[in-house]
This record gives C-alpha cells, sequence and structure tokens, in this order.
C-alpha cells in the first residue's frame, strides 16, 4: 500500500493517510525500540569503558588483553546499534518526508562518509566512528541526566582523541604518495579541517575535565587566538591565520600523528596562500594586512617550526638555519628598548631569507619577488636600480629586436 500510494496519490487520500499512519508506526523513533536498544549498547560500553581503565596499569597480561577486547567488542556492538538506528528510522523518516532538518543533514552526511568506503577505506573507517560518536553525543546531551552526560564524556572524549590521531596520521602518510598538486591541496584542506573539529568540539571537554594539564596551561593563550575565528563571517587572510594557529596547537597535541615533515609541508602551503593574497588583492589596506600576516607566519615557520627540526637532509641548509638563528637571537635583544628598530630588522631578516629561497624559482615567483624587493628599499635594506633583473642566467645585448 506505501508503494501504491507514493507512485499514484498525489494529494491526501483515504488510502495515502492509512498507508502513511502504519508506516510511522513501524519506524523506530529516538524512543523507540532502536533508542532502548542503543542506550543498553552504550551503557555497556561505558562499563567496559571503566573497567578498562581501571586496569590498564595491571601486570598481568592475559587479563589485560581480555579486558581490552571485551571493550573493544562491546564498542563495536555499541557503534553498529547507532548505525542501524540511522538505516532503521532516519533513513525511512526521510524517504517518508517526516524527517526535520536535524535528520535530513545527519542522512546528508551519512552518504558523504559511506561514499569514501569504496576508494579511501582508512579515512571512512575513522569519519564513520567520529560521525556516531558524535550523533549519539547529542542524543545523551539531550537526556539532561548530569551522570549519565560526565560518564559519557569521558569514553567520547578518548575514543575522539585516538580516532582523529588515528585519522591525521592516515592523511600524513598520504602526503608521501606521489600526489598531483590539486590532490595535495585536498589534503591539505583535510588536515585543517581534522584540527579545527578536534580543537573546536573535542579540546574543550578535554580541558574542561583536566584543567591542571600542562599541555593546556601551554595552549591556552593560541586556543583563545583561534576562538575569535570561531564565529562571523571569515575572509582568506582570516582563514590562513586560524590555519596558522591550527598548526601551532597541534604541535603540542598531535607531535607524532602529525610529524614536524608534515607541519612543516602545511606552513609552506600556508606560506603560498598568503604570498598569493598579497600579489592578487589590489586594495592596499587588505594588502599590508596580508603583508603583516606574513611575517607573523614567518616568525612560525622559521622560529617555532624549524628551531625544533633536528634531521636535516642537507648539512648546508642547517648551516644556513644557524647563521640565520643567530642573526634573530641578536635582533630579540633589542626588541626591549627600541621596538620600532627590532620590527624593522626583523622584516629585513625574514624577507631576505625568504627572498633567497624564491629567485631559485624566478619566473614562478616573479610578482612576490618585485613585492619583497619594494619592501625592502622602503625598509633601506636595498637600493632601488634601473636596470635591473630578477631571474638568474647569462645575459647579452643584442641588436636586432626579433630575436629573443
Amino acid at each position: 500500500m506505501e508503494e501504491r500510494s507514493l507512485r499514484i496519490y498525489q494529494e491526501k487520500t483515504f488510502f495515502s493517510k492509512i498507508s502513511n499512519t502504519i508506516t510511522k508506526l513501524l519506524t523506530p523513533t529516538k524512543i523507540g525500540i532502536n533508542g532502548m536498544l542503543i542506550a543498553i549498547k552504550r551503557n555497556n560500553a561505558l562499563k567496559a569503558y571503566e573497567t578498562y581503565i581501571n586496569n590498564k596499569e595491571i601486570e598481568n597480561q592475559e587479563k589485560l588483553d581480555n579486558i581490552t577486547k571485551k571493550f573493544e567488542d562491546v564498542y563495536a556492538l555499541y557503534l553498529e546499534s547507532i548505525d542501524k538506528y540511522i538505516m532503521d528510522s532516519i533513513y525511512k523518516k526521510v524517504k517518508n518526508e517526516t524527517a526535520n532538518d536535524f535528520e535530513k543533514n545527519a542522512l546528508s552526511q551519512y552518504y558523504i562518509i559511506v561514499h569514501l568506503k569504496e576508494t579511501e577505506y582508512l579515512e571512512y573507517k575513522y569519519k564513520k566512528q567520529i560521525y556516531l560518536l558524535n550523533l549519539d553525543c547529542e542524543t545523551v546531551e539531550n537526556l539532561n541526566k548530569e551522570q549519565l552526560t560526565e560518564k559519557y564524556q569521558k569514553l567520547y572524549t578518548y575514543q575522539m582523541e585516538s580516532l582523529y590521531k588515528g585519522l591525521l596520521k592516515h592523511y600524513s602518510i598520504k602526503l608521501a604518495d606521489n600526489l598531483t598538486l590539486g590532490n595535495k591541496e585536498d589534503i591539505y584542506t583535510k588536515i585543517f579541517e581534522a584540527l579545527e573539529e578536534y580543537i573546536e568540539n573535542i579540546l574543550p571537554l578535554k580541558m574542561k575535565a583536566d584543567p591542571d594539564n600542562s599541555i593546556y596551561k601551554e595552549i591556552m593563550e593560541q586556543y583563545n587566538n583561534f576562538e575569535r575565528f570561531t564565529v562571523g563571517k571569515l575572509d582568506q587572510n582570516d582563514n590562513i591565520e586560524k590555519n596558522m594557529i591550527l598548526l601551532g596547537i597541534s604541535r603540542k597535541l598531535f607531535t607524532h600523528s602529525l610529524p614536524l615533515i608534515v607541519a612543516e609541508q602545511c606552513y609552506e602551503k600556508l606560506l603560498n596562500d598568503t604570498r598569493s593574497l598579497i600579489v592578487d588583492t589590489k586594495v592596499i589596506r587588505k594588502q599590508e594586512k596580508a603583508y603583516s600576516l606574513l611575517i607573523t607566519l614567518m616568525e612560525e615557520y622559521n622560529v617555532k617550526l624549524l628551531g625544533t627540526k633536528i634531521y636535516w637532509e642537507k648539512p648546508a641548509a642547517k648551516e644556513e638555519y644557524k647563521e640565520f638563528w643567530k642573526k634573530y637571537k641578536d635582533i630579540s635583544k633589542i626588541k626591549e628598548t627600541n621596538y620600532l628598530d627590532y620590527s624593522t630588522e626583523k622584516q629585513i631578516l625574514f624577507l631576505k631569507k625568504d627572498l633567497k629561497e624564491l629567485r631559485k624559482q624566478a619566473n614562478k615567483y616573479y610578482k612576490i619577488i618585485k613585492f619583497y624587493c619594494s619592501k625592502l628599499v622602503e625598509l633601506n635594506a636595498m637600493r632601488n636600480l634601473k636596470n635591473s633583473y630578477i631571474s638568474d642566467g647569462n645575459y647579452k645585448k643584442i641588436k636586432n629586436k626579433h630575436i629573443k
């Protein structure tokens, strides 16, 4: 009858009303059978998690393995029950046009994730678990049971941290593949999205549960800066600055999942984005804002990231960095006494260092090289010559204008 009514009747007739009523009665709801099953599996997972945490340090390896396996099995059954709820309940509601906006959006996101299964199985595995946990977390919060919420958040944050670390590690490995420029850009975007999701949704819960953690105290200033970018509409400059802050926080939270070599590539991507923003904008105010961000980004990259680098592929590059570091430390000494001179000298140091690298690909970066040179002239660090060049090579004067 349901199929007949869907095919034949365009308006609410007697038969369509009956079929819709029957379908609604048969469709499990949040307070129906599926909701009860999820609650049972959730409670089992919470108990198994508590047992696992309380026995993590026991010396009996066989007992620990059994406890760990039981927790993993119960956790898997819990996630399966949420998955079944989506297929049995939300899908039918969307099909019968009785779903609300939240349920429609939930199903849409679900199919986007499922679509990854054939091509990116590991990404699918991590994202599906993240999705299912988020879905049930909202259900638990809506129950308004303080004790249940507190217990659930411990399991939730523990699993989420593991899942996001796994996801970031997967993306880091992907970057090592021989990818096209477009595919690399996609991976960079996914890394920044994963970092933002974790820092916006999971980190506050972990900080609240463990306020005395020294790592959280170290990143508090950066976290407060990040919060400025969670409201309002962001322009390209704001997005680059937000991603810079995310990378800075990740150096404390995801040292192993997002290793230094990958963080270095992410910083280089942001530097390229900022250079492009500078040369592409026609508004002087926006260009100066982007330039200010570039200097901050250069300091983050050259000082906070490369300053922690131990292994260098080329010994010459390591020696060059040592020379740069010495100059930077000398400049930093005048910060307290003469900030204007400090700011000027710091800009000159960073611009000259970047200019040296960019001139290796002068044809690609000729616009930003020209901008750097103009800035160095303004800072009295370079002279503006009438006849000049920006690319290396051999040149000779010729008379025939048709010969290149």
